[in-house]
């Protein structure tokens, strides 16, 4: 079986081939190798060549000098393929590229028509050799699809650039419109080209090139208009995305701001869920359904819990008594490490129950203290008939010394009330409550360290001088008639006993902490105390390293002028250190546990 090169028909001998090649293809008129146009002689199809199909032919002249170069042909040896090629291009543009061989009219017909066998059967069959090689070459694939797109594509004016739908409307075109023209030489054209400079678009005509840059001027007027619209459509949408982050940013501040107003009021007692009585009663629900207290024992504790709220004295269920004369004991016979020790009046220690506990040692302390007042003969006429008050009625006795017009600052910040609140109390509280019950007592403020690694070494010497004047030639024991010390502190506050003077010099003070239970500080009752039993009590320097300290220290009693003079009076606070007023003391809710709601 054979293949026709041209049209790809198989027959089945050689004779049929010859007689396929003569009727279908050698009878056949010339047709435009670019746009298949027929029916015109050789003459015309050159020219029509020259003018419709400029550029393609430039493309095919480029495409043979790759081949030449890829191939290392020379104009001496080049294959068949190659040199018919050359040759009918070379005689289609003879006005193009006039260095070529020409083909000479005598290879042609004498009707100028293109049916030379040789034409045909050669030429086009080395033509689809040619593009089959070209397949096997792979980095020749995108050169071959230009080829094809640029054989197959709507011809153009090459004068006015405009585009026909076929290339006999083109010619007609051509020839009313540029007639004037198709005289002109191929090189005075080619000098007319011009070449647009935004894009390299090839213009035949300078007015069409001005055309085409403005409209390149306009796009890009127009391009930037919408930039600038975009610019400023970006612009609101920032600022959009701002103002919603500042929303959020500042919506967030305020639940955080509302949830550490509602911890503070949990911490300090001011979230009205109840006091005192509510606190014991819920507790000890708690302590019924674990099984750690039996029901009999709940109804008892509540009855004798109402009662003592009834009457406002301390049911003294928390009290332990007799713990200073147990202290002079020890220091008498044992204690070989203390030169000197200097001891209170008699104190009893409270510590806090299911009532108050986490809130109630403020109250707890003003119960040390006022139970050493109450031993004490030279307060008697202040604290007549009085007798060691339940924390209800502590807060009750507070409250009615506002009302007198004591300490209005710490009362608006308490809101004027503490009764049924788990409310903290501070050092100005304790002074409002003594001074209201005609105490004389003032405070003395430790704002910062004294010492290395942020102890209070002054602290120390400021309360041995409270409870020594005197020094030297005094016994190693000494129980003094001064009263004990309030002693406050971040988070906390406890009672000052004594100081002890070691054998090396230190100073240790002796300290009753409400927050230890009863069944710890009765062990100092025994008559063989051991020296373990009192690490409790004892705190040396380096204990007390908290930023702040202050003391609430009682001097005597007042009259009642002075009393009423304290009315309008600040609080009469001291420092150990020679700082100002506004350096020494300051209300804040670190010492005197107020906040302001």
């Amino acid at each position: 079986m054979l293949s026709c090169d041209i049209c790809g028909e198989t027959v089945s001998s050689e004779p049929d081939m010859k007689a396929h090649l003569l009727i279908v293809h050698m009878e056949n008129e010339v047709i435009c190798p670019f746009c298949k146009l027929s029916g015109v002689n050789y003459d015309e199809m050159c020219f029509h060549i020259e003018t419709a199909h400029f550029e393609q032919n430039e493309l095919e002249r480029n495409f043979e000098r790759i081949n030449t170069v890829q191939y290392g042909t020379s104009d001496n040896r080049k294959d068949s393929s190659l040199q018919c090629r050359a040759n009918i291009n070379s005689g289609i543009h003879s006005a193009c590229a006039s260095n070529q061989p020409k083909t000479s009219a005598q290879s042609l017909p004498k009707d100028g028509t293109l049916k030379h066998k040789d034409f045909y059967s050669e030429n086009l069959t080395e033509s689809r050799k040619f593009l089959k090689s070209m397949e096997k070459q792979p980095d020749r694939t995108k050169l071959k699809e230009s080829i094809y797109k640029t054989m197959y594509s709507l011809p153009e004016c090459p004068f006015c650039g405009k585009i026909e739908d076929n290339s006999q409307d083109m010619e007609t075109h051509v020839k009313t419109k540029h007639a004037d023209r198709l005289d002109t030489p191929l090189e005075d054209c080619n000098q007319l080209l011009y070449d647009c400079p935004m894009c390299g678009l090839i213009c035949t005509n300078y007015h069409i090139l001005q055309e085409h840059v403005d409209l390149h001027l306009e796009e890009s007027s127009f391009g930037q208009g919408v930039n600038r619209v975009q610019c400023s459509r970006d612009l609101e949408l920032a600022q959009q995305l701002q103002q919603e982050e500042d929303r959020k940013r500042r919506s967030e501040e305020s639940r955080q701001e509302v949830e550490e107003f509602q911890k503070l009021q949990r911490q300090y007692g001011l979230d009205n869920s109840g006091g005192y009585k509510q606190q014991q009663l819920r507790n000890m629900e708690i302590e019924v359904n674990r099984g750690r207290m039996h029901p009999s024992e709940f109804h008892r504790r509540k009855a004798d819990m109402m009662e003592s709220l009834a009457i406002g004295v301390d049911d003294g269920k928390t009290k332990t008594s007799g713990i200073m004369e147990a202290l002079y004991r020890y220091y008498q016979n044992a204690a070989t490490d203390v030169r000197r020790v200097w001891l209170s009046t008699g104190v009893d220690h409270f510590h806090s129950s299911f009532g108050d506990k986490g809130w109630g040692c403020g109250y707890r302390n003003f119960q040390m203290l006022l139970s050493s007042l109450l031993q004490n003969d030279a307060y008697g006429d202040s604290l007549k008939d009085m007798s060691v008050p339940c924390i209800p009625k502590i807060q009750s006795m507070i409250e009615d010394a506002w009302k007198e017009g004591f300490d209005p600052q710490g009362a608006s910040q308490l809101n004027n009330r503490l009764q049924g609140t788990k409310a903290w109390i501070g050092a100005c509280e304790i002074y409002t409550l003594l001074t209201s019950l005609r105490i004389k007592c003032r405070i003395v403020d430790f704002h910062k360290s004294t010492g290395p690694l942020g102890t209070h070494p002054r602290l120390f010497e400021w309360i041995l001088s409270y409870y020594a004047s005197e020094r030297e030639g005094s016994p190693k024991v000494v129980c003094t008639s001064k009263p004990p010390i309030y002693l406050q502190h971040q988070g906390h506050s406890r009672t000052v006993v004594g100081i002890e003077e070691r054998k090396n010099r230190t100073l240790c003070l002796l300290v009753f902490d409400p927050g230890c239970p009863s069944r710890e500080m009765q062990k100092l009752l025994k008559q063989d105390m051991e020296v373990s039993s009192l690490k409790q009590l004892r705190k040396f320097v380096g204990n007390l390293k908290h930023k702040q300290y202050q003391i609430v220290a009682v001097e005597g009693v007042l009259s009642s002028e002075e009393k009423i003079s304290h009315l309008y009076l600040s609080f009469p606070v001291f420092t150990f250190l020679s700082l100002s007023f506004s350096q020494i003391f300051t209300f804040d809710s670190l010492f005197h546990k107020k906040v302001t709601f």
